[in-house]
């Protein structure tokens, strides 16, 4: 098994606000290497729409 760069997680889930925040959080990590996984889950708590993003950093070979 190899160990990603940095020693940051191949599987990552971003959740949050649907807000420039997010955005920017999913932006990084893209930025980082990951990919996304499926499409985001969405939901809404009564007050605001809610974002769940999986991401995946690919194997290096």
């Amino acid at each position: 098994m190899t160990t990603p760069p940095d020693d940051l997680p191949r599987y990552r889930v971003l959740t949050g606000p649907d807000d420039a925040a997010f955005c920017r959080r999913v932006s990084e990590a893209l930025d980082l290497g990951y990919e996304l996984h499926g499409g985001p889950a969405v939901t809404f708590d009564g007050e605001r729409v809610i974002v769940a993003q999986a991401l995946l950093r690919p194997r290096r070979p």
